[in-house]
């Protein structure tokens, strides 16, 4: 048994109220002052330097290894919940109203968390630093470049040489499943705005005004046809309209017409490609009748990538510390996006995701984000001795 999963396993209890602890003061975006006290709760007395975050209420911990300088890892969990109302019949349900650990980053704390006290119980034998990165803000405006930007690849002193972090999931997969990829893991995600400029008058007589709306939906359809028409079906797009609006009442052409949509993609030429190609095909349409798009872009997260060389280390060590078949290598990217590829970007490292399904279904279970998401905290302690267990074996490899 490997002494990162027995020391995972004497702390279990402890993470595990941790855990129910931030579920029950779920806080949004980068304003988390009770899930950070509750941080700072936990890590009192280990042997850690502790900086807290300046635009954000973020934590990163250092932990100095007592074998002298050596290589530095970085270890991430993300802190923030969403604007979600729970309906999950749990003791430790939400008191947070409209609030709600729904992606599970209640339980990447906690893991987090069980990994600084594995580690700091080992910390004569480590031949380097670890560096925990508890950082707010993913769902929503990015905490990872603010940290970044704050200095937390550089914590230790120097710049991380390997940086791992892991996702929960309440569906899909069965409980204690590991699973990753090499290569692009999760896509990229932008958001495209539009606004058609048109002429309104009475709805009786649209030949005296300029009718936005279906010109806007022509647009939407187009926009499909585009991405089957000049994209590559292997470097996927996903282009998704959430929402289209315009007018009032069902006799008035209205002034103008809006849609946004959710752009994903999985490699930089293609991100590329699609914003220069659904900004000309949006502004040439209205153009053609005889109205004005008003169109905005938002580039947001990037493609979150996978060191293959990390991947195939994080894979083995998961199989040797939990079998072979506790681990699936995922044919192919998430369409889901990650602030974790900003720190991918900067450091090799590798991203994965834990199955902490509580129903015997997977597959007819609420996944991440719905109000009756359920996660099990009994995946807790592997949780604490991966990430303890990829650092111990990192730091043992050198620079």
């Amino acid at each position: 048994m490997s002494a990162t999963i027995d020391l995972a396993r004497k702390f279990g209890e402890d993470i595990i109220t941790l855990r129910r602890a931030l579920h029950q003061v779920p806080e949004f975006d980068l304003d988390l002052p009770k899930s950070q006290q509750l941080i700072l709760d936990a890590l009192v007395g280990l042997p850690l330097e502790i900086t807290l975050g300046k635009e954000l209420s973020s934590v990163t911990a250092v932990l100095r290894g007592g074998g002298g300088p050596g290589p530095v890892v970085l270890l991430r969990g993300d802190m923030d919940a969403l604007p979600v109302t729970e309906r999950v019949d749990v003791p430790y349900a939400s008191q947070h109203p409209g609030m709600m650990h729904a992606c599970g980053h209640d339980l990447h704390v906690a893991g987090l968390v069980g990994a600084a006290k594995v580690l700091s119980a080992m910390q004569a034998e480590l031949p380097g630093d670890v560096v925990f990165m508890f950082q707010p803000g993913e769902e929503t405006t990015g905490g990872a470049p603010i940290m970044i930007r704050e200095g937390v690849l550089d914590a230790a002193g120097r710049r991380a040489d390997a940086a791992y972090g892991l996702h929960v999931g309440s569906a899909v997969q069965p409980l204690g499943m590991w699973s990753s990829r090499p290569g692009s893991f999760m896509a990229a995600a932008d958001q495209l705005h539009v606004r058609v400029i048109g002429a309104g008058t009475h709805g009786s007589t649209p030949f005296r005004g300029k009718d936005p709306i279906p010109v806007a939906c022509e647009m939407v359809t187009a926009l499909q046809t585009m991405i089957t028409r000049q994209f590559d079906v292997f470097d996927p797009v996903v282009l998704t309209v959430g929402r289209i609006a315009g007018g009032t009442k069902e006799n008035i052409i209205p002034d103008d017409a809006f849609f946004d949509a959710t752009v994903r993609t999985f490699s930089e030429e293609t991100r590329a490609k699609v914003q220069q190609t659904s900004v000309q095909l949006v502004e040439a349409m209205a153009a053609a009748h005889g109205l004005v798009a008003e169109v905005e872009y938002l580039i947001g997260y990037p493609v979150t990538v996978n060191n293959p060389d990390e991947f195939v280390f994080a894979r083995d060590t998961i199989i040797d510390l939990f079998g072979a078949d506790r681990f699936r290598e995922r044919a192919n990217p998430r369409c889901g996006a990650e602030d974790m590829s900003y720190v991918l970007n900067e450091v090799p490292g590798v991203y994965l995701n834990l199955s902490a399904c509580r129903a015997a279904d997977p597959e007819k279970a609420a996944d991440n984000h719905s109000p009756l998401a359920d996660f099990d905290d009994s995946v807790l302690p592997d949780a604490a001795a991966l990430l303890a267990e990829l650092a111990v074996r990192r730091l043992a490899r050198g620079i």
